[in-house]
């Protein structure tokens, strides 16, 4: 399986946005444009339900060793050979989905802050997500941090570190000058006309 550090693009597959008959071509149109991970993300789904799309959608990044991450659900990664699980700050704890999984499994954390993301690295997060670095829609109660933190932030923390948070093409550069190396993407990448197309200008830009 692709090794984090060597990741720069992690695409969201967000159920609030793709329809959820679409999810696995969306998976392949990621993978065809130079997504290096892919997240399966369903707020206000039952585990029962993500449960069925990880399955699916494992089948497809497997074959790319494209890591397939989980959101919330850690117990998902003990009924599927996922490769990850995210958390956020008010989800369980990294220990707590550690013990869920049953299982190695790298462990992201969503931090919003400096001193969020000192935090996950002592608690063990294999990676954080840093943001949201914009307003985003997906993120409506977070105010956006901005950029400037984006250096300092990578100047303390040792683990890969996933900018995040209303980055689309027209602001990437800037986030990147910043000082970040690596970015998710959501809703500019799932809305594009061409999500194969979309994801390798974003590579092209990380590389």
């Amino acid at each position: 399986m692709r090794p984090l550090s060597d990741c720069r693009l992690y695409g969201i597959i967000d159920l609030g946005y793709a329809e959820e008959s679409d999810v696995a071509h969306v998976a392949e149109q990621m993978i065809e444009g130079g997504v290096d991970v892919v997240q399966l993300r369903g707020k206000g789904k039952s585990s029962n339900e993500l449960t069925g799309y990880a399955t699916r959608l494992h089948e497809i990044t497997t074959r790319s060793s494209t890591p397939l991450i989980v959101n919330d659900h850690a117990e998902i990664a003990n009924q599927v050979p996922v490769e990850g699980v995210h958390v956020g700050q008010d989800d369980d704890s990294i220990e707590v989905a550690r013990r869920k999984a049953e299982r190695a499994v790298l462990i992201g954390k969503s931090t919003h802050s400096l001193r969020q993301a000192v935090a996950a690295q002592q608690e063990g997060a294999d990676y954080i997500g840093f943001g949201p670095i914009f307003a985003t829609p997906t993120k409506p109660d977070y105010p956006p941090v901005g950029l400037n933190d984006i250096r300092r932030v990578h100047a303390e923390i040792s683990l890969p570190i996933f900018c995040i948070g209303g980055i689309n093409i027209d602001n990437l550069q800037s986030v990147i000058d910043a000082g970040a190396r690596r970015v998710v993407m959501v809703s500019a990448l799932l809305k594009a006309h061409s999500i194969v197309d979309y994801a390798r200008c974003a590579t092209d830009m990380l590389a």
